[in-house]
């Protein structure tokens, strides 16, 4: 006899569920049979002959109102179920980001992972999570203290864990903001410790994981800021939306000519020329604080072209399928007019960072940029994000970076 309520589902629930999505919205569940409380695991069965599809986590403060952990109905989630999720992420990590690049990546990926709602990036010896649903939070002390038994029983050195749960869809769970040192067994993590310093591609960077977007530092560009590094030699380079400059950086290291880096934030350029002088190439980088439209648009007005290589990694455009149609004008506007800037022979690199934005828009936005732009587009790469950031195909939300190298021709 199953001990969890049962959670009768919609048909269209069950394909999605069946397909291996994780999630069961509200206006799937026909029937909840028997007494649950949010963050509770749950029994997913099907509307017809109750078929057994999976167990999760419920919460009806949600719009997502179960978050499936198994579809194995021999599965007990003790501490050993966990332990074997996290065996399973780190041995990923340590497969697909070997040596080094093991001591700075995302060890748990939510959903792609078997940790619904729960993010966790390494750098170096501190870890920094992110919980972003009930059920994860209610298990967050027994899966922090896992991983970091079982980091040090693999030789790798970690002080503890930092929570960065400032952000606003935690409300969306019923749960509240805030962030700090999680209080686990075995942390000696200490306030002196939040601002360390990682190596990435060779280049070091301070990450300040109390103030930095999201928990302090996107991994997930690691391998696109690699490639823009080898074909930029010689070239005079744009790196727009700069942030704290890992781009700038690597095209710097990469022998460029020169480098301008832009960004709206004279906050985020301050930490960027922190990591320009920490790697001793603050005299190959010019800071720019402005908007990069306004930037762009004042370049094409005075008919000014001295930029041969062109980045462009702006924030997400659209956090919702309702926002997507801006986004694509957004998009298309920044891309064509760093299009139109750059000559013949020059290279753009170009991404986006929203799973709204699908691929098929993105290059069609592409497509339109540079018919509008009179110009055609040599790729060179079509790349996404580093495999620390692994994709289920099953799971569109787990795909969301677009990134591409053209020549301009």
């Amino acid at each position: 006899m199953r001990e969890y309520t049962k959670v009768t589902i919609t048909r269209k629930g069950e394909k999605m569920a069946r397909g291996g999505h994780p999630w069961v919205f509200g206006d799937e569940v026909l029937d909840v049979a028997g007494p649950v409380e949010n963050g509770d695991l749950v029994d997913v069965v099907s509307e017809k002959k109750g078929k057994y599809i999976g167990t999760g986590f419920y919460n009806d403060h949600s719009k997502i109102r179960v978050r499936l952990l198994s579809r194995n109905a021999n599965d007990r989630f003790d501490e050993a179920f966990f332990a074997r999720r996290i065996q399973y992420a780190l041995d990923y990590r340590k497969t697909v980001m070997p040596g080094e690049d093991f001591k700075d990546c995302r060890l748990i990926f939510g959903e792609a992972d078997g940790f619904p709602g729960l993010t966790v990036d390494r750098f170096g010896d501190v870890l920094v999570a992110q919980v972003l649903s009930l059920g994860m939070e209610q298990r967050k002390e027994l899966i922090f203290t896992q991983l970091l038994e079982q980091l040090r029983a693999m030789g790798e050195e970690v002080k503890g864990i930092y929570e960065r749960n400032d952000v606003k869809i935690r409300e969306l769970e019923g749960l509240t903001e805030g962030q700090g040192i999680a209080e686990i067994p075995g942390s000696t993590l200490t306030e002196q410790d939040l601002m360390p310093i990682i190596t990435e591609n060779g280049l070091r960077y301070r990450v300040d994981v109390v103030n930095g977007q999201k928990t302090g530092y996107f991994l997930d560009q690691k391998y696109n800021r690699l490639a823009v590094s080898r074909i930029c030699a010689g070239k005079h380079v744009l790196d727009c939306f700069t942030h704290t400059g890992p781009f700038a950086l690597n095209a710097a290291k990469g022998g460029a000519a020169s480098v301008t880096a832009v960004d709206i934030s004279g906050e985020a350029l301050k930490r960027a020329r922190d990591n320009f002088a920490l790697n001793g190439l603050e005299d190959k980088i010019q800071t720019v604080e402005a908007n990069v439209f306004e930037y762009l648009t004042d370049l094409e007005n005075k008919k000014q072209h001295p930029f041969d290589f062109i980045i462009l990694d702006p924030p997400a455009f659209t956090k919702s399928s309702h926002t997507v149609k801006s986004a694509f004008r957004g998009y298309k506007e920044i891309n064509l007019k760093a299009m139109k800037l750059l000559p013949r022979g020059g290279y753009l690199a170009t991404c986006s960072c929203s799973h709204f934005m699908k691929s098929e828009l993105f290059v069609e936005m592409l497509h339109e940029a540079a018919r509008d732009a009179a110009v055609s587009l040599r790729q060179v790469e079509a790349r996404q994000q580093a495999p620390d950031h692994p994709i289920l195909y099953n799971v569109p939300e787990t795909d969301y970076l677009k990134f591409y190298i053209f020549q301009v021709v």
